[in-house]
């Protein structure tokens, strides 16, 4: 399989109400990013899925393949040379509901995207991930959708919103209270507490995020998190499946760092063995460290910071092809 070389993408964000110790700069900016980076997000924004509803570990095989194609079908790089992502001729006449869920998805993909890029956070978890051991308040419908920790220990709390249209001063407000009603992560408050939008101008996705300080008084109903380790699994549950589906390439993988193709995208992936030996374990401290650890390596091999690489092929510079099967139908018929 032919794969790309790392052609930079390029994404308008502005920032508002960082603090100016904070790697993020207040103000317009340009993320300079690539597919690989951008697969990556979208089958690592740790949440529950199909599993929940099937019960069956190959379920998660699945999930993957299916973020993947979400993507694929929303958006695409129109021209070899071309550095903006763009919305699909197929993505914009999906109906009102499947728009919405569509927008919905990319929304934790790009936060999951600018929050690994700009605040060094390897792990990204739904806060849906926590219910088991949150109090009965989650119960309630506002609450954010990301929780995840930086490199550095700190705690991160997203609310992410996915719109077709860019956001008026309500939607960013609103999606700035949810997020701060996380008011503590095993009794540490979370440095940041962001609203972050997707939404698309021109149909080319930009992104907003805020993080003003929480008002006292203002935060509404809190949430306590309690965080457990284990619970990292749901960022991985999607790329390990899809790896142990192919048992020799599986085994090859533990003793170095090979890539799985998934020749029906133009996808390759793997978890590098540093990585991957503990994760099959249920390690979790082991995993965490291996990321850590050995971060330099793992970027010098082309491995993202939670030791999984995804790299997207040569079909993935070309603009989305829907398939028509009207004349398929005619011959049959005749």
């Amino acid at each position: 399989m032919q794969t790309t070389s790392l052609q930079p993408l390029l994404i308008d964000y502005e920032s508002e109400g960082f603090p100016a110790s904070s790697p993020v700069a207040n103000g317009s900016n340009i993320l300079q990013t690539n597919w690989n980076e951008l697969l990556w997000a979208a089958v690592t924004v740790g949440r529950p899925n199909r599993q929940y509803v099937f019960r069956h570990g190959a379920s998660s095989m699945y999930e993957a393949i299916f973020r993947w194609s979400l993507v694929r079908m929303t958006l695409e790089q129109r021209g070899p040379n071309a550095n903006r992502l763009r919305r699909t001729n197929a993505a914009k006449t999906l109906d009102p509901s499947e728009k919405g869920a569509v927008s919905y998805f990319l929304g934790m993909a790009f936060a999951r995207l600018f929050a690994a890029k700009l605040l060094q956070v390897p792990w990204l978890l739904h806060l849906d991930v926590y219910r088991p051991m949150l109090n009965p308040i989650l119960k309630g419908r506002s609450r954010p959708d990301l929780v995840g920790q930086t490199a550095n220990g700190e705690w991160v709390a997203i609310e992410s919103k996915g719109r077709i249209s860019p956001p008026d001063s309500t939607a960013k407000a609103k999606a700035k209270q949810q997020a701060e009603r996380v008011i503590s992560v095993n009794g540490t408050p979370p440095q940041f507490h962001i609203g972050g939008i997707t939404y698309f101008r021109n149909d080319i996705p930009r992104f907003f995020w805020r993080d003003p300080k929480p008002q006292r008084g203002k935060t509404g109903r809190s949430i306590k998190l309690a965080h457990d380790d284990h619970l990292l699994h749901y960022s991985y549950q999607p790329v390990i499946e899809l790896i142990r589906s192919q048992p020799q390439s599986f085994q090859n993988m533990l003793l170095e760092p090979i890539l799985l193709p998934i020749r029906e995208l133009d996808i390759e992936v793997g978890i590098h063995p540093y990585v991957l030996k503990p994760l099959i374990h249920d390690q979790w401290t082991g995993v965490i460290q291996g990321c850590l650890q050995y971060g330099q390596r793992l970027h010098h091999e082309g491995y993202q910071i939670d030791g999984i690489r995804v790299k997207a092929g040569k079909s993935w510079l070309t603009p989305f092809v829907e398939q028509d099967f009207s004349q398929e139908k005619d011959v049959n018929k005749e």
